[in-house]
């Protein structure tokens, strides 16, 4: 005889949702191979296919340097682009992501000279050059793997390079277009130069830190009549006292700058008589030697063309007048060394001085005394302190902290040098349709043409070019675009022909700039080629390369204008605060003075990465996070999520504490996608969707709900506002979703029919809901959308990837304008909020456990507002309020618009062993006497015999 089979159990006719569902995180395990499934699809491509006519959106790329991993920094950066991007591609735009690299500059070419050690001397500039572009290559491969594992979407396998031969012919055409229309000159002039790194920097290349320094007070003796500067000078020892925490660059003092306009007094000090200004005479007591009180006072126009004696070199000093001088510090007679500073080579030019520069590129001086000839400038101040204790010039020392410029790369103090450098005047004119000007004035005309967000990126920037000096665009190194100038040997002015110019572009078109290292001039210049100014027939290759800001800046021309996928000016530009300085800055100057306008329509601005306590983050304190190693632990969702739920405009703070709790967050949201996907097994669209008229009360509502997050999270992504589209979507699904609609209407789904319109209604919303959120987070969780739309419900015509879609149809979600609907759910949740005060009150009382045992009856006048929508939605009070049974009494007092009464009481009748209501109709059915009859009808439905009861 066979075995019996075992009856069901009553448990086993509900309708649970699959426990064994395969939406499963291990997002470092599957991450990766949605990655390889995307690239193998070809997904990026499908993207742009399907996006091909329609309007352009173009995000331009702000290139990363290439030379280490990604940081946290990158991440945010490249993950607010990708979240744009797919916005703007989701939105029906053809939004192409072209990413780039910096692969230029100083860094790289450091690192490479430390590889190759003493070997680099051995080589030719070709070979050192293949060297830095093979160093690149090795890291734009490691971020491009990195960004990649991000979720980044983009053209990684065609990015735009700063070394690809197309891009540098591209930056050499740019400067070509400087230099024809007059923009560029050759002279010499200070500039900030690195002397760690043997080139001239760049205002957008200097940072500034703390540095210490010596402070010295040195006397300088009055050579000239002393009674032509007041007659009671007559006969007296004069002399001037200067201030200065550069001692090293007295050797180079060649005069003494006076303010014409200030007031100075002579002080008697023993024999001798001291010259300072009136206002600082107390703090120069204080700092020197000096004693005594003024027998004399004149304005500093009385020192103009005096002469001095230099403390310690046989030379005379020249008193020269300067508006620069003020009295906020020092003694109000500033030395001047023309060759170091730009003030005082603007005094040496009008006054005639000697301009050279006795400072290598070393930084070492140069035709000095014994002392410190030859020695570094810093470690020269000792000596030349001591030299100055010697001759009795020194009247006053102390050590003084300030603020002081390095450079931005190797972080070394910088120092001014006179050299020959190439500049872009800031001051051409420029004629222009929008209004005529200086390349100065056309270029602050147009930032305020721009949308900056936030807005006070535009008085930054409008700042920096208000006051920047003209545009020193030439670096001594080798690793770049060079300026590829070629100069007589005879009058040594550089040849500018277009022809020329236009020839050599062709050139580095096929060989890249090492053409011009490869190629002597002969293979460069047509013969018989003459120079304009002398008629030489002689020139020499200019070896100077481009500022690398400058090949940066040029990506507009060399990008955004070349590549067919693009749109010129771009919409967008995104990039960090400094790029003010650097790429937002130079991009601009470059696109004013050849395209007459800004190359972005729009420039949004991003804050510091820092740790919880703001501060930055550094290898000494530990601090950092690395988004890979998130990514690997957590996934790459989390960094995603991470740089969603922040302000990227504001400096914003990671850590391991702050990661884990976006993890937590994110947990909380894929639960909720999988409890929607799991109450859909088997639902099929097309057969068993309802209309928005057979939907119950309830859906119609979460419905409206859902199409209020799809408009505040479209408008949040509109304005880049993406922390609001996160928190939207975690308050919709903590509180709208997992508190309310998933609580409650867990009863139609698991206990009625399947077939049941009840139920039914409940999954149509549940789809609806699931197919807009899917389609909301997929340009944040790239990852997770993809994975929730494959276990979606199928329908027809369906793109293949979330990525293929566009944003929900409103229609899709509601029929209209549902506002009327959520102004009477706002009138239900505040008699909820009274009802539950009540239930709690029982619970107190030790009356009730659970809400379902309660019962609920609502008093209302027919005066209130409440009154018609309690009555409306009356049959499902029961179901929102969570309790078995729930009516609404209207009495007839006409005065009174409040809601009178909430009575709750114990609920009468029995529990149903199958749904947990307690109802008066359970065991109504004899078939099943432990359910209501409702549960009867289910079990009739599902063909569940009585006979298997148990």
């Amino acid at each position: 005889m066979a075995d019996a089979v075992a009856p069901k159990k009553l448990k086993d006719t509900l309708n649970l949702p699959k426990t064994d569902f395969a939406m499963k995180a291990n997002l470092p395990q599957n991450e990766p191979a949605r990655l390889a499934a995307w690239e193998e699809s070809g997904l990026y491509e499908q993207i742009r296919a399907t996006r091909e006519g329609a309007p352009k959106y173009t995000l331009h790329d702000g290139p990363p340097y290439a030379n280490g991993a990604i940081h946290l920094g990158h991440a945010l950066n490249k993950c607010i682009k990708d979240f744009v991007v797919k916005t703007k591609t989701m939105a029906g735009f053809d939004a192409p992501y072209i990413p780039g690299w910096d692969c230029h500059g100083l860094p790289i070419e450091i690192k490479v000279d430390e590889q190759l050690g003493g070997k680099k001397l051995e080589m030719d500039p070709v070979s050192v050059r293949s060297a830095c572009r093979a160093y690149a290559e090795k890291f734009i491969n490691l971020q491009r793997s990195q960004f990649k594992r991000l979720g980044v979407f983009g053209r990684w396998e065609q990015p735009y390079l700063t070394m690809n031969f197309g891009y540098e012919a591209s930056t050499l055409e740019l400067f070509y277009g400087f230099f024809e229309k007059g923009f560029v000159y050759k002279g010499l002039k200070p500039v900030y130069w690195c002397s760690h790194d043997h080139t001239a920097l760049a205002e957008a290349e200097v940072e500034y830190e703390q540095h210490t320094s010596p402070s010295v007070y040195v006397r300088y003796k009055l050579t000239s009549k002393a009674d032509e500067i007041s007659p009671k000078l007559n006969g007296r020892n004069v002399w001037t006292i200067i201030w200065t925490t550069t001692p090293w660059t007295l050797p180079a003092s060649v005069a003494i700058a006076f303010n014409p306009e200030i007031t100075y007094v002579a002080v008697e000090d023993g024999d001798d008589v001291y010259i300072v200004a009136e206002a600082l005479l107390e703090q120069v007591k204080a700092a020197t030697t000096l004693k005594g009180e003024p027998i004399a006072s004149f304005t500093g126009d009385k020192l103009d063309r005096v002469t001095f004696q230099h403390p310690f070199l046989d030379r005379e000093v020249l008193g020269v007048n300067a508006d620069y001088v003020t009295t906020d510090a020092g003694t109000g007679a500033v030395h001047t060394a023309p060759a170091h500073g730009p003030d005082d080579f603007a005094t040496g030019v009008r006054y005639g001085l000697k301009l050279t520069c006795d400072v290598d590129a070393q930084g070492k001086i140069r035709n000095g005394l014994p002392e410190y000839d030859g020695m570094f400038i810093h470690k020269a101040n000792g000596p030349i302190i001591e030299l100055l204790k010697t001759r009795e010039a020194l009247m006053g020392e102390q050590k003084i902290e300030h603020s002081y410029p390095h450079c931005w790369r190797c972080h070394k103090p910088l120092i001014f040098r006179a050299t020959e450098q190439w500049f872009i005047s800031m001051e051409t004119p420029v004629l222009s349709p929008k209004g005529n000007g200086t390349f100065r004035e056309r270029a602050l005309a147009e930032i305020a043409r721009v949308t900056w967000d936030p807005s006070w990126g535009q008085e930054r920037i409008s700042n920096m070019i208000a006051t920047r000096p003209d545009w020193c665009i030439s670096r001594q190194r080798l690793w770049g675009v060079p300026i590829a100038v070629f100069l007589c040997e005879k009058c040594h002015e550089p040849l500018n022909n277009a022809a020329v110019n236009k020839s050599i572009v062709e050139i580095f078109k096929q060989e890249g700039a090492d053409a011009w290292y490869k190629r002597d001039v002969s293979m460069l210049l047509p013969k018989d080629t003459k120079c304009p100014n002398c008629e030489g027939e002689h020139f020499r290759k200019e070896m100077d390369i481009l500022d690398v800001w400058f090949d940066s800046g040029a990506s507009w021309h060399a990008v955004v204008q070349q590549e067919p996928e693009l749109s010129f000016p771009a919409d967008l530009y995104t990039e960090g605060g400094d790029q003010h300085r650097g790429w937002f800055h130079t991009s601009l100057l470059t696109s004013v003075a050849l395209k007459d306008e800004a190359p972005y329509r729009m420039v949004a601005t991003s804050g510091w990465t820092l740790d919880e306590q703001g501060r930055a983050f550094s290898k000494s304190l530990g601090n950092g996070v690395d988004p890979v190693d998130v990514a690997n632990r957590l996934g790459g969702e989390i960094v995603r999520l991470w740089v969603a739920s922040v302000d990227f405009r504001e400096d914003v703070a990671a850590s391991e504490n702050l990661m884990s709790r976006v993890s937590e967050n994110y947990r909380k949201l894929r639960n909720t996608l999988r409890f929607l996907l799991s109450n859909l097994d088997g639902f099929v669209p097309a057969e068993h969707a309802v209309s928005w008229g057979e939907l119950q009360p309830l859906d119609q509502y979460i419905l409206a709900r859902t199409a209020e997050l799809d408009a505040t999270i479209r408008q949040a992504y509109d304005d880049f506002e993406f922390h609001r589209a996160y928190q939207a979507l975690n308050a919709f699904t903590n509180t709208d979703l997992s508190a309310l609609y998933s609580d409650v209407v867990k009863d139609r789904l698991y206990t009625l029919a399947p077939e049941s319109i009840e139920r039914r209604s409940a999954q149509t919303a549940m789809w609806r809901i699931a197919e807009a959120i899917t389609r909301l987070i997929a340009p944040i969780l790239s990852f997770t959308a993809e994975e929730v739309w494959q276990h979606l419900p199928k329908i027809e015509d369906r793109p293949a990837s979330v990525h293929l879609a566009l944003f929900p149809d409103l229609a899709d979600i509601v029929p209209g304008d549902v506002s009327r609907l959520i102004a009477e759910w706002e009138k239900l949740f505040a008699v909820r909020t009274l009802v539950n005060i009540e239930l709690e009150a029982l619970r107190n009382a030790k009356q009730i456990g659970k809400a379902l045992e309660a019962s609920v009856r609502v008093i209302t006048t027919e005066a209130s507002e409440e009154a018609l929508v309690l009555k409306k939605y009356e049959g499902s009070l029961a179901e929102f309020l969570n309790v078995s049974q729930a009516s609404v009494q209207v009495v007839g007092d006409t005065k009174s618009e409040q809601i009178a009464l909430i009575e709750a009481s114990v609920a009468e009748g029995t529990k149903c062993g199958r749904c947990w209501r307690v109802v008066p109709d359970t065991g109504s059915d004899a078939r099943w006497p432990e359910v209501c009859a409702r549960c009867a009808d289910a079990l009739e439905a599902i063909g569940y015999a009585p006979t298997e009861a148990a």
